[in-house]
């Protein structure tokens, strides 16, 4: 445990729930991802004779792969993000995770709210609409789960070089 909390730059116990909930989270991933393959595969083959091994054996192998990438990127990201703890980068990593998936949900109700629906309005109109109104909640949403993971500061360096990209930059006061 002790080489673990060195090669991630752990200084306190409660830094160890970063790692946890990363590995959860991309057992999770997995799974859902693993999940819609298999039931894809077995209704073209009418069978679900295999449905569990077939899920399990996916699940490791997805879990497997996104371990692997995910740790293949940490290098380039520490340094390029300039993060003070290799563990930071997990908790940035979330962050990164559930405020996209929260702002995708959100704009869901807002979206029906404003009277657009998938299946009634054109695709054309419906997606740059959605897009639209995705971007602001997905700001908002990014610097409350930083400032939640302790990464408040790293996130409004984010949201700041994000928004000088985009022109945006005489909004912004330094």
């Amino acid at each position: 445990m002790q080489k673990f909390k060195e090669r991630w730059e752990i200084r306190a116990n409660w830094q160890l729930i970063f790692p946890f909930l990363g590995l959860i989270g991309l057992l999770i991933s997995s799974f859902l991802l693993s999940k819609k393959l298999v039931s894809v595969v077995s209704q073209l083959t009418e069978t679900n004779d295999f449905y569990f091994l077939l899920l399990s054996i996916l699940t490791l192998f997805f879990f497997i792969f996104l371990l692997w990438l995910t740790l293949r990127i940490f290098g380039p990201l520490e340094k390029k993000w300039n993060v003070t703890y290799r563990w930071e980068l997990i908790a940035i990593f979330i962050a990164f995770a559930i405020t996209g998936s929260t702002a995708a949900r959100i704009s869901d109700p807002i979206i029906e709210l404003i009277g657009l629906d998938r299946d009634t309005t054109n695709g054309w109109i419906y997606w740059p609409l959605r897009i639209l109104l995705i971007f602001p909640i997905y700001q908002v949403i990014l610097l409350i789960v930083g400032w939640l993971f302790g990464q408040f500061k790293f996130f409004w360096w984010f949201e700041k070089k994000m928004l000088r990209r985009m022109g945006f930059a005489k909004f912004i006061n330094d």
